[in-house]
């Protein structure tokens, strides 16, 4: 072969790929890549009808139309109608949030339930921390109706393998466990939380995990020591082991910030198998040890202060509307005006957004490129309403491979 023939034929093999690239709708998707969406997403291999949808999809898809998405995003919104996302991938997302081992080998529960409905009906979820909601299976499902003393409904759900997508309906949570409407905060007050972080101890462990489910952070991480220590209780010691630098240099940075805002729990216990709320009466767990200082803050009520507004904490970027105006603190009453006070901040739209990264991508983001994903992602939620599906999408786009 002469090299005008090769070259020629090389022109024509060229231009005949380019036509097919050009022929292929823009955005549409291998079938490699949207196998990995699916799997990805509901944890199970699409079925050649559904594979075929989503390599050649157009938008039409009755998900992707209601979503107003095309390309690798309808996709993964054509995948997300799948049962498994609900069962298996949301129910691993959110059961390590459940319980002080980050386990995610623990039952369906209220918390999980209710996180796996917000997200199904894409509503604002920032409400995770702070509504009166709680969702429950359909009425006649199981024979345990949900119930602030055990947990058998939810189990049941679970025994029974029913399709959380289709059974999962939202009512308030003040209806099952009883606590006054102002005394629900999402989640937070769930019977799991209850059962696993307001047990035994001064109720800071609701916070700790709080943060850390939900910023992403642990308290090492928020250390301040340049805060006021004005609100740190009386069984800090003050002189820990006789040293006060030990104090100085350790405990106070952690409890400058964290005792004022665990003030908002002051009312709420688990004795081992019930909710306690006791309102206007100040737990007696948060006078334990109170002769370790007896000069220290003692607890009066359920009022909390926000102290890392200012500071070095202020990255955090809280944005709700309970300001002092003299100080610059957020001040609030109670856990539904905390839990508000914490959803609505720079630190949770990014904890949400690096969540789902991770359990979509298998894998921390690393490079300069998964960070600007990162970003793009989080402003994708915080200008789409904070709706999670939008975020899940989005990460299987980007980990669909190329």
């Amino acid at each position: 072969m002469n090299g005008k023939t090769w070259k020629k034929r090389l022109r024509v093999a060229l231009t005949a790929t380019l036509a097919l690239m050009l022929a292929v709708p823009a955005g549409a998707q291998t079938r490699e890549q949207a196998r990995r969406i699916y799997d990805r997403l509901a944890g199970v291999p699409p079925s050649e009808t559904l594979l075929n949808a989503m390599a050649n999809n157009d938008g039409s898809d009755p998900a992707c139309r209601a979503a107003g998405v095309t390309g690798a995003r309808c996709a993964a919104y054509i995948a997300m109608e799948d049962p498994g996302f609900y069962n298996v991938t949301l129910k691993n997302f959110a059961a390590p949030w459940t319980n002080r081992e980050f386990s995610v080998f623990v039952p369906l529960n209220d918390y999980v339930a209710t996180v796996i409905g917000m997200i199904r009906d894409d509503t604002d979820f920032r409400r995770v921390l702070y509504a009166d909601i709680q969702y429950v299976g359909r009425a006649g499902t199981v024979g345990a109706a949900a119930a602030a003393g055990n947990n058998d409904h939810y189990e049941q759900l679970e025994a029974g393998n029913h399709s959380l997508k289709d059974v999962l309906e939202p009512t308030t949570q003040s209806s099952v466990n009883g606590l006054p409407t102002n005394a629900t905060a999402g989640v937070i007050t769930s019977r799991a939380a209850f059962e696993a972080f307001f047990v035994a101890g001064t109720n800071r462990a609701m916070f700790r995990f709080t943060m850390v489910n939900h910023f992403c952070k642990d308290m090492e991480q928020l250390h301040d020591p340049r805060l006021s220590p004005d609100r740190i209780r009386q069984d800090v010691s003050r002189s820990p082991g006789g040293d006060s630098r030990l104090f100085l240099d350790n405990c106070v940075g952690c409890h400058t910030g964290m005792d004022p805002m665990a003030q908002a729990f002051a009312y709420y216990d688990w004795d081992g198998t019930a909710i306690e709320y006791t309102a206007g009466n100040v737990q007696p767990k948060y006078f334990n040890n109170d002769l370790n200082f007896p000069q220290g803050f003692r607890t009066p009520d359920d009022r909390w202060t926000n102290y890392w507004r200012t500071g070095q904490n202020r990255y955090l970027g809280f944005y709700g509307p309970d300001v002092d105006p003299a100080t610059g603190y957020g001040e609030g009453v109670g856990a539904r005006e905390l839990g508000r006070e914490l959803a609505h901040s720079a630190a949770f739209n990014q904890c949400q957004v690096k969540k789902v990264f991770q359990a979509i991508c298998l894998r921390e983001p690393e490079s300069a490129a998964d960070h600007r994903k990162i970003d793009e992602s989080v402003a994708n939620f915080e200008n789409g309403g904070y709706r999670m599906k939008r975020v899940f999408a989005d990460a299987a786009e980007y980990c669909m491979g190329r």
